[in-house]
Formats: C-alpha cells, sequence, structure tokens
C-alpha cells in the first residue's frame, strides 16, 4: 500500500523524560478502517506513543505524517483546528463536564468547531442513540453508570467525524461486561461506519478482536 493511502504513520519516533528514554525509534502505521491496539507492561511508552501520534506532546526526534501531511509542522493554532476535526479522543476516565448533559457533552467538539447549533444537537442525538442511550440526553453524569459514561464520552469523540479515534486504556475503569460492551461498540463503528482505531489497552480480548495488535516492550515494538 502506499504512504498517501495510510491513515497515520509515525516514523522513528524518540522520547526522553530527563534521564529516562521511553520510546527509541518507534515506526506505527494505521490504516483507514483498522482498529490497532497496542499492549504491554505498565511503562512500556505506550501511552507517550499515543500521546504523541495525536499530537497531544511532542517528540524529541522523528515525524508523525497523518493523511499525507507533516503535523509537527503545524503552528498550534493550527495543530488544535486539525486536532478538532480530524481526531476523536476516548481516555481511561471519560472526562465528562459534570454540570452538562449527555447532550450538551457530546456537542462539545461541534462547538468548538463552530457548525451550525441544529448540526450539532442532530448529530449529537443520532449518536447517543447509535450508543444506546436515546433516553440519557438531559441525565448529566452522575446519573449514568460507568459503561454508559463511556459511551457518551465515544460519542463525543465521533461528533466531528474525525478519521481515527485515539483511546487510552478505554476499557480500564469499567468492570467486565461494560468492557466487553464497549469493545463490540468499537468493532461496530469500525464495521459500520469504516472508523478508524488507534488503542491502548492491558484488556487482551479486546487486543484479539483488533485488526492489529502490537506488543511494547521498554520503548520499542517487539
Amino acid at each position: 500500500m502506499e504512504q498517501a493511502s495510510k491513515l497515520l504513520v509515525a516514523k522513528d519516533i524518540w522520547k526522553q523524560y530527563g534521564p529516562v528514554s521511553v520510546l527509541k525509534g518507534v515506526s506505527l502505521e494505521v490504516n483507514k478502517g483498522e482498529l490497532v491496539s497496542i499492549i504491554g507492561p505498565s511503562g512500556a511508552g505506550k501511552s507517550t506513543l499515543l500521546y504523541i501520534v495525536s499530537s497531544l506532546e511532542k517528540a524529541d526526534k522523528g515525524e508523525v505524517i497523518f493523511e499525507g501531511q507533516e503535523i509537527s509542522q503545524l503552528s498550534n493554532a493550527a495543530l488544535a483546528k486539525f486536532r478538532n476535526q480530524k481526531m476523536g479522543f476516548v481516555f481511561q476516565f471519560h472526562h465528562l463536564l459534570p454540570e452538562f448533559t449527555a447532550l450538551e457533552n457530546v456537542s462539545i467538539p461541534g462547538w468548538i468547531a463552530k457548525m451550525p447549533k441544529k448540526q450539532i444537537q442532530n448529530k449529537a442525538k443520532e449518536l447517543l442513540d447509535l450508543m444506546g442511550l436515546a433516553d440519557k440526553l438531559d441525565k448529566k453524569p452522575h446519573s449514568l453508570s460507568g459503561g454508559e459514561q463511556q459511551r457518551v464520552a465515544v460519542a463525543r469523540a465521533l461528533l466531528n467525524s474525525p478519521a481515527i479515534i485515539f483511546a487510552d486504556e478505554p476499557t480500564g475503569n469499567l468492570d467486565s461486561e461494560n468492557a466487553s460492551s464497549l469493545h463490540h461498540l468499537f468493532i461496530k463503528l469500525r464495521d459500520e461506519l469504516n472508523q478508524s482505531f488507534l488503542i491502548v489497552t492491558h484488556n487482551e480480548t479486546l487486543a484479539a478482536m483488533s485488526n492489529r495488535s502490537l506488543t511494547m516492550k521498554d520503548g520499542k515494538f517487539v
């Protein structure tokens, strides 16, 4: 496959914090419509790599090419806009705003992108329906279960129709039933929406359901 048809290409990524080398020349590719998992022990560098390829952190060395564009060359303002339009994020802790309803939380990326209000509301409702939360639109996070809160976070990540969703331990805070439900949701989104994912996980079941599973140890893929 030619590089132009690859969604994300990271080449020779190095990262050091003080005396500690966290990433040691890591390269990675994600294709459109692919769900890729990164597994490995704590401290292996998985999350650091995820944050660098998603532009939340900068590498000391190496390049990240997203849809053919070298994103480290962008200004901070251009990068923030690019991230809002092209990337969705799901973290271990859902980071929902407690004073906002489910519908409002899902709408946030659309507000940032200054989309028309009606369009945002319709898309947010549609996504919450897809998540099985059509009856929870006006509920605030404290009245939702952990699994429901994470589904709201996934809907929020999808609002701007991102090219890829980056997920850092998305099931780390869920019981096994809710974790399994979220896994199947990711697979459904990949199969039905051709959604791409890069997921850092300790969950071997989720890794086994991925198109590819990469194992990281001591700052390198093994």
